[in-house]
């Protein structure tokens, strides 16, 4: 079976993509939703039991090499832009936040959002965390709260869903999630006009099997890294 997008050309968008309005439909009905909700409370226990060992590994490393909590949660937008709180493994130092004035002209994203490949407020193993995408396991917790699904839009800081105008506002109309087809395409090597075509995509076309496909080709998406920061 092929993949869902191109992961050789990363500006290549799924066929129907191009031309998308704001009328965007959300596809899935009671059924789809009920069994998307037990997969991910079933997967993201099992994968939290799994990665236990990797976990305590993981908060020992962040504590002996910066000081600070070894849990970052930020305030994003959910579904309906009702504001949660995201759990991430902590990669920059504390304080890290209130430092974002200092760096916004390092700002990569071409959209609203705020991206910087190598940013200098990363700890010793904030850059690993990143590239490896470790950093986003403890939102395996948010999936398990309802807050969050497997696969869904990649949930935005607050200040930047309310910067996200027009058809790329539509992404919180479903419950976002730790994965997707930005995920799998490309990650930060995709343009922000792109990231929302493919988010409108998911949510149009959404349903068990392609949730399952985005599912396992997140593995070798997260094992090359490739856009990953």
């Amino acid at each position: 079976m092929g993949t869902i997008c191109s992961t050789t050309e990363p500006h290549v968008l799924p066929v129907g993509l191009e031309g998308m309005h704001q009328d965007v439909r959300v596809s899935g009905g009671e059924f789809y939703l009920f069994v998307k909700r037990v997969l991910d409370v079933v997967l993201a226990f099992l994968l939290l039991v799994t990665l236990l060992p990797l976990i305590a590994v993981i908060a020992m490393l962040i504590k002996l090499t910066s000081r600070g909590p070894v849990l970052f949660s930020h305030l994003r937008a959910g579904r309906g832009g009702k504001p949660f709180r995201m759990f991430k493994f902590r990669s920059m130092r504390h304080g890290a936040e209130n430092e974002r004035p200092l760096v916004e002209h390092l700002n990569e994203s071409d959209g609203p959002t705020f991206k910087i490949a190598d940013d200098p407020r990363l700890t010793p193993i904030g850059k690993f965390l990143r590239r490896s995408s470790i950093d986003e396991i403890p939102q395996l917790l948010n999936v398990l709260r309802g807050e969050m699904s497997l696969v869904g839009p990649r949930p935005l800081w607050l200040p930047e869903a309310e910067k996200s105008v027009g058809a790329a506002g539509l992404r919180t109309r479903v419950k976002p999630g730790l994965t997707c087809l930005w995920q799998i395409s490309g990650r930060s090597e995709l343009g922000y006009d792109e990231w929302v075509r493919l988010d409108l995509y998911y949510i149009r076309h959404r349903g068990t099997l392609l949730d399952l496909l985005i599912m396992l080709q997140t593995i070798p998406a997260v094992l090359t890294g490739r856009g990953a920061y």
